[in-house]
């Protein structure tokens, strides 16, 4: 039953979406409750790691450093380039960018899965890319962000890290400590994920309601096109680069790879833009929250029936 709650994350996403632009005042109220949610989502994906999960990165570092070099490098630079092309208003922009800088999303891992990718690839790849996300997802913001609007890297950074790896290190402890009594509850954590996210994209939809109807078409065009590219940059450039890491040359892991660039972690990047830059800007993470969660699902079935 938990488990079939969670499967069916981007049913409910739409559903709580729809009851948010519905209701928007309702679900606006809870606009302080985002980063802790965000927290709790972040706790979850800790809980469910432990030491053998570390141990992974050493053993496929070519291929681990060319998934991170697409998340972070591809992602951030095909928001910068949606958002100047569409010419949205600064915010905005920003907000495409951020969902673009952010590192890989848990749900990531599910779809992994049920695509017959690379399982231990892909929660490598999430950790890493988590681990990293306090240095390297600021900085991003404010190289390609920066012309628009006043980015506070100091200030995100610290965030970053509160929203992020501290709750990431407390599940961690939690499951190293009491590994018997969390392995017979890990399937609750990521229904308490899913239930999590919806809220969130709830929240920020219901903050949002009145400049859905003005650019929410345009700015849903924008995540879809991001989405895509880097599902295409994850998959393709995997391929090309075959002939020097071996790895990445394998059907699952261009899958894996695929499935990790193309899926961000878009909660950190909504708590952030509400935080740092207003509603307008986490418009486009709560768009990507649901829509990288449809495009995940279709081509996880589309690879499961093609081996």
């Amino acid at each position: 039953m938990i488990q079939r709650f969670s499967d069916l994350f981007p049913l409910w996403a739409l559903l709580f979406s729809g009851l948010a632009l519905w209701f928007p005042g309702f679900f606006a109220a809870g606009a302080p409750t985002i980063i802790p949610l965000l927290g709790v989502v972040m706790f979850c994906m800790g809980v469910t790691l432990g030491p053998e999960d570390f141990r992974r990165v050493a053993k496929m570092p070519g291929v681990v450093a060319l998934g991170l070099a697409l998340q972070y490098g591809a992602m951030p630079f095909f928001g910068w380039l949606i958002a100047r092309v569409m010419d949205f208003p600064p915010e905005v922009a920003a907000g495409i960018i951020i969902v673009g800088a952010c590192p890989g999303g848990t749900a990531s891992n599910v779809v992994t899965y049920l695509a017959k990718g690379h399982l231990a690839l892909s929660i490598t790849l999430t950790l890493c890319s988590t681990l990293l996300a306090a240095a390297l997802t600021p900085t991003l913001i404010w190289v390609y962000a920066g012309a628009w609007i006043d980015v506070p890297v100091a200030a995100m950074t610290w965030s970053v890290f509160k929203i992020v790896l501290i709750p990431v290190a407390l599940g961690v402890a939690v499951n190293t400590i009491w590994k018997n009594r969390v392995t017979r509850a890990l399937h609750v954590f990521p229904a308490v994920s899913v239930a999590a996210i919806v809220v969130i994209i709830a929240i920020i939809l219901g903050l949002n309601a009145e400049s859905i109807g003005k650019s929410g078409g345009a700015v849903a065009v924008a995540v879809i096109i991001h989405n895509v590219l880097g599902l295409a940059a994850g998959y393709w450039l995997s391929w090309a680069l075959g002939s020097f890491w071996a790895l990445a040359a394998d059907t699952a892991t261009r899958r894996t790879l695929a499935i990790e660039v193309g899926m961000q972690n878009s909660g950190l990047g909504v708590a952030l833009a509400l935080k740092y830059f207003g509603a307008a800007a986490a418009l486009p993470g709560a768009i990507f929250s649901i829509w990288h969660n449809l495009s995940g699902a279709f081509l996880a079935s589309y690879w499961s029936r093609n081996g």
